[in-house]
């Protein structure tokens, strides 16, 4: 029993856990910043308006150490959602156990390192494909070796229902996932053959649980089944226990709603049936998000519902007393026949593409795509969400703040200054000549193939921090840019919702002589691009042109790019909770290089924020409850008709 946790500072989440581990929460779950994951010390640039917001902040030995302190590393089990950095925060909690006196080979928990689903939704991703699956190799590697009951990759269906995925491919692209991963540690040649059945072995999967909770049960029948095949024919593994589907899963979040947030306990209840009610693939941990996500992050309170939630389906209910439910149903038997064939129909296709790191693109496409049918059948009403295009009627609710303002936590701004010198008085500290000795040794184990993990060790050991971790990789892998599936999804302009918007958009056109042009942009670190390529596929299919780079992009980018395309208006998605820092700092640069085009903001933005930026100069602020894009896209070209009859 979990939640997925962590804010602020390491000290402020140390709390929080042990605050969560005295209430009966059996395990942790971290959540780490964006900087963290993309490889910034807080007071680089990049992560100005990131730090701390959407996960604790861990940028050397010191914080790793104040995030467990009084926390018995040899009998918790700990997860750590973190992939393109995963070695460097993996090597940090081992030197965080040899100080506290405890082996490594007693470390229980896992490692998400699961780079290929961040290409693919979740954006946190720092290096390319190649020399990124040689990363995740090491790491898993040098688990089984040296950390052999670590679970060193914790493949992730999850994201990807987040982008779109049906169950089938949500099934098939996980496990094409896992194949490539498994295949890239025969090649290395860093496990002996009599060992590989054990990697096999260590494998574990990370699931998301819908709303269709049947669908979803049987989703989980079929993914045990294929990935039960996979072993026993690929890789000739014949220890059953090692064949296992071993999984965690968290409930769906994307399905979380703005609109009458109260409703989503009534989802995280129904969505924990899905990974719960059948014992043959019941899940191995559990962790619900909170009840308000949708609005923010979530208080100790929030977290303490959704544990309250499985401690009272565990200890009250009588689910656990009994077998399998479902043995011998024929539904069931069927419908996850069904999937089980469907997904690994598209898993080959993927294979037959070179393998899910060569087909990144292919996959990005088809989520996207998917993505968008799921998002029209909700505008049309196809798929109904209570209390967002049906049963909207509602009672003040009692849950609502009585100040007018969100019921979520807020981290307080100066907390990442206060990082910032403390990070300062860390370096001047420790011993430099150690850190470059041991930075030297990472780059030499980078350049010449040796496994990084006992560099990354000896960098953690002597207080290197995170930043000098991934900038020594990025001298030597480089930078990568994902795709962003936009440029190659196929145009639809016959798709209703749009119809009104599309005839202001020909008007414009027919007046001008030229389309609208939008940028769609995507600022600091926050890389949950979903909603971002939703609004960017529906201006293109309504007639816009639009300007979108993908994510990560600059303050100093957007304006530049808003310039220099001389666009009619600028769109700015930002749900990672920097919204107060880096939207003014971009209507202050669209300012002074003279750009008039009005400003746009989409993202989790509370009301109160959303009051304010809008008396700073943003035009429209767009929160999840907007779920109507013909809506979001005609209200666009009400502006640009505005914006361009005042330049005439």
């Amino acid at each position: 029993m979990r939640t997925y946790s962590g804010h602020s500072s390491a000290a402020a989440s140390n709390e929080l856990y042990r605050s969560n581990l005295a209430k009966g929460q059996t395990g942790l779950s971290v959540a780490f910043d964006l900087p963290t994951q993309t490889g910034y010390d807080p007071d680089a640039p990049e992560a100005r308006g990131e730090v701390g917001k959407v996960g604790v902040p861990i940028v050397h030995i010191g914080h790793m150490q104040q995030l467990m302190d009084s926390i018995p590393l040899d009998k918790m089990n700990t997860s750590m959602t973190i992939n393109a950095t995963a070695p460097w925060l993996l090597s940090l909690y081992i030197v965080q156990a040899e100080n506290s006196g405890v082996d490594r080979r007693l470390l229980t928990g896992t490692t998400q390192n699961d780079i290929l689903k961040e290409y693919l939704s979740r954006g946190a991703f720092i290096f390319p494909p190649a020399p990124s699956l040689r990363l995740t190799v090491d790491l898993i590697t040098y688990s089984v070796k040296h950390v052999p009951r670590w679970n060193p990759m914790n493949i992730c269906g999850y994201h990807l229902q987040e982008a779109g995925a049906t169950p089938s491919q949500e099934v098939a692209y996980a496990l094409a996932n896992a194949i490539d991963v498994l295949d890239a540690v025969n090649r290395s040649g860093q496990v002996n053959d009599d060992d590989f059945p054990r990697v096999v072995g260590r494998m574990s999967f990370f699931v998301n649980s819908g709303i269709r909770f049947v669908e979803e049960t049987c989703k989980l029948k079929a993914f045990a089944a294929n990935w039960d095949r996979i072993c026993s024919e690929r890789y000739h593994v014949t220890d059953p226990k090692l064949r296992r589907f071993r999984y965690g899963v968290q409930v769906n979040s994307l399905g979380l709603t703005e609109a009458q947030p109260e409703n989503n306990i009534a989802r995280i209840i129904l969505e924990m049936l899905g990974v719960t009610l059948s014992r043959s693939t019941r899940a191995r941990a559990v962790q619900l998000p909170a009840w308000n996500e949708a609005l923010g992050l979530p208080r100790k309170w929030d977290q303490q519902w959704s544990l309250r939630m499985q401690q009272v389906m565990a200890l009250e209910t009588d689910l656990l007393e009994y077998p399998d439910i479902f043995e011998g149903s024929k539904v069931i038997e069927s419908a996850a026949a069904d999937i089980a064939e469907e997904s690994w129909t598209e898993m080959e296709e993927i294979i037959a593409l070179g393998g899910a790191f060569s087909a990144v693109d292919e996959m990005k496409m088809r989520l996207v795509a998917s993505q968008r049918r799921r998002v029209s059948r909700i505008e049309s009403g196809e798929l109904p969400v209570v209390g967002v295009n049906c049963h909207r009627e509602t009672e003040p609710s009692p849950l609502d703040s009585r100040d007018g303002t969100a019921n979520v936590l807020k981290v307080d701004p100066a907390m990442e200054k206060e990082l910032r010198e403390e990070v300062e008085r860390w370096r001047s500290r420790r011993n430099a000549r150690e850190v470059t000795r041991a930075i030297d040794r990472l780059r030499y184990a980078c350049q010449s193939g040796e496994n990084i993990m006992e560099a990354s060790v000896d960098l953690a050991r002597v207080g290197g921090t995170t930043g000098e971790w991934a900038g020594t990789l990025r001298d030597v892998f480089g930078d990568y840019r994902a795709p962003t599936g936009v440029g190659s999804a196929k145009v639809n302009g016959s798709r209703e919702e749009l119809r009104t918007a599309a005839g202001k958009v020909r008007a414009l056109s027919a007046s001008s002589g030229s389309p609208p042009r939008i940028l769609v942009a995507k600022p600091g670190l926050d890389g949950h691009s979903n909603g971002s390529e939703q609004i960017a596929l529906a201006a293109r299919d309504a007639g816009f042109e639009v300007i979108y780079q993908g994510i990560r992009t600059t303050p100093e980018q957007i304006a530049s790019a808003a310039r220099d395309e001389d666009v009619d208006l600028v769109g700015i998605s930002i749900l990672s909770g920097g919204h107060m820092e880096l939207i003014p700092e971009i209507l202050d640069l669209l300012a002074a290089l003279g750009v008039n085009a009005p400003v746009v903001a989409g993202g989790i933005i509370p009301p109160d924020d959303a009051a304010i930026l809008m008396r700073q100069g943003v035009h429209a602020i767009y929160t999840p409850k907007d779920f109507k894009l013909g809506d979001i896209i005609s209200d666009m070209a009400d502006l640009v008709k505005e914006y361009r009859s005042t330049r005439t």
